[in-house]
């Protein structure tokens, strides 16, 4: 799920480079909504592992 954050970032930041305003803004928030996913499934598995010794 990290690696589609960073495609979609990378998307935004070529879409920005060329003028795309509206194409980057939406990569931009598909990207940032992905990586806060990414970040609370981590956290997550992080507290389950924990958990379980």
């Amino acid at each position: 799920m990290l690696r589609w954050a960073v495609i979609f970032l990378i998307i935004a930041i070529v879409a920005a480079v060329f003028g795309f305003g509206g194409i980057a803004a939406g990569a931009v928030s598909i990207a940032r909504i992905l990586f806060f996913i990414f970040v609370v499934l981590f956290l997550i598995s992080l507290i389950a592992g924990l958990l379980r010794k």
